[in-house]
């Protein structure tokens, strides 16, 4: 078979699968558990690269297709994801012609960042064998925290504010996409709060599907 099918890459096809879940999920009506699906995902790709450094002996072959292999799982996971979770809740439906605009850039730009970011990173591993230390842009992945923390505030507002603050968001993060800043690569310590603010949100979320799920 072609491909590479060893733990290094385990956790970003793990990532890809949940995704898909969530999206089926989202085209279903169950928004909910598909931003569930969406922060698993994220907690899976926090740890994805940390899992392969562990291989000393990896070859070029598979560091390269490490390279290639995450940036298509996290289009479709951190990409095409949101945007499936956010049609769900109401963005760009009907005569939401701005809504629509909104997730389709959102798309595209997520594209560019992580095309250049696949040259870049190419680039530089033939430059230094030293970890990267500062991301160029906002990562594609930081969706997966900031969709489930949008969305536990959504009993603040009404349905029409909620949905702009939806759109204010997802506008926001692709325009930081494609920005260019340079963004420090997150410690172990703040992965870790990381995690336990979508762990949070992930137990909001559980409680609210299990609330309506038991008056439903």
């Amino acid at each position: 078979m072609i491909g590479i099918y060893d733990y290094t890459v385990i956790l970003t096809y793990l990532s890809v699968v949940v995704s898909f879940i969530g999206m089926m999920l989202a085209s279903d009506g169950h928004y909910r558990t598909a931003i569930v699906c969406l922060a698993v995902s994220g907690l899976l790709d926090m740890f994805d690269g940390k899992v392969a450094r562990t291989k000393k002996d990896r070859t070029e072959e598979g560091k390269r297709f490490g390279i290639q292999i995450d940036s298509i799982c996290d289009i479709v996971c951190f990409g095409a994801g949101p945007i499936v979770i956010c049609h769900s809740m109401g963005v760009g439906v009907r005569k939401d012609i701005i809504g629509l605009l909104i997730l389709l850039f959102y798309g595209v730009a997520g594209v560019i960042r992580l095309a250049y970011f696949n040259v870049a990173e190419e680039m530089r591993q033939k430059q230094t064998t030293e970890n990267r230390k500062y991301y160029q842009g906002l990562p594609i992945t930081s969706a997966a925290v900031a969709l489930p923390m949008i969305y536990m505030l959504r009993p603040m507002f009404t349905e029409e504010i909620f949905l702009l603050v939806l759109k204010i968001m997802m506008l926001a993060v692709g325009i930081l996409f494609i920005t260019d800043f340079k963004f420090k690569k997150p410690s172990n310590g703040v992965i870790a709060v990381m995690v336990i603010m979508v762990a949070s949100a992930l137990l909001y979320i559980f409680t609210r599907e299990w609330h309506m799920w038991r008056i439903g």
